[in-house]
């Protein structure tokens, strides 16, 4: 009687390995207009790449009337787009590649949770908040302002609403990419009494006052860093945040989860 061959013993199926940051199609096409406008204007003659930041930057001296007149390109209609039009300028490679790294893993999560249209007009809502801190503290300002600093501020705030809540991105307990962008978000209230969210909320003004106060530049060129902006897009996206926040808030308290995550609250 022929023996049969003994079948290799089964293995078990590892579940595939989710990569720890990965882009949502809002995020992807946003960052590739970052890019795509850079290297355009890479390839433009100097004196058009600056009629080009002097048309789409914001310039506060546009809306000063009681000094020297200037002439600004654009004429009226800049007065309303470049509140949004100058986040999507940078100075140079370093100042892209500064704020992507920083929009990555908090714009991520928000676009997950936004959706592509609510991330858009967020984006631009915190840019033009941004716009308006940098306006009320520099009346006079000629040099245009340039950088989406001030948007990526505002995803950083508006995450923290979520992010550490359990099962969210910077919890103890993370799940899957699309449901750590989905926890129901804390309160205005509770997340300021949320020690990791205390915690965050200190380093990071921490940095800006330090960048504001030592009037620290960054990148080749040297370009001052607009932290007023950065603040006013912060405020914006953290006080913002409900406004645009599709999912609901349970009856279980998201703060209830987040305490049991290991955080702690005042």
């Amino acid at each position: 009687m022929e023996s049969q061959p003994e079948s290799p013993p089964e293995l078990p199926i590892e579940a595939p390995r989710e990569p720890i940051l990965t882009l949502p199609g809002a995020l992807t096409a946003y960052v590739a207009l970052l890019a795509v406008i850079h290297l355009v204007r890479m390839l433009l003659p100097f004196d058009i790449d600056d009629d080009v930041i002097q048309m789409f930057g914001f310039i506060p001296k546009r809306y000063d009337s009681t000094l020297l007149a200037i002439t600004f390109p654009g004429g009226a209609g800049a007065k309303i787009w470049s509140f949004i039009t100058y986040s999507l300028l940078h100075a140079n490679l370093s100042h892209i590649g500064f704020n992507v790294l920083w929009l990555l893993p908090f714009g991520s999560a928000l676009a997950r949770r936004f959706g592509a249209l609510r991330f858009f007009v967020f984006m631009a809502v915190t840019a033009a908040a941004g716009a308006l801190a940098h306006l009320v503290t520099h009346e006079h300002a000629v040099a245009p302002m340039i950088g989406a600093s001030a948007s990526v501020s505002g995803t950083m705030a508006a995450a923290i609403r979520f992010a550490f809540v359990q099962g969210s991105f910077l919890s103890f307990s993370r799940g899957n990419a699309d449901a750590a962008a989905r926890v129901p978000a804390l309160s205005l209230t509770r997340s300021l009494s949320n020690g990791r969210v205390l915690g965050f909320l200190a380093v990071w003004f921490g940095v800006n006052i330090i960048f504001g106060v030592g009037s620290i530049a960054i990148g080749a060129d040297g370009a001052s860093v607009a932290w007023q902006a950065h603040i006013g897009g912060f405020f914006a996206g953290l006080l913002l945040f409900s406004l645009f926040d599709p999912v609901p808030r349970t009856t279980t308290n998201a703060a209830d989860a987040s305490s049991q995550d290991g955080s702690n609250s005042g």
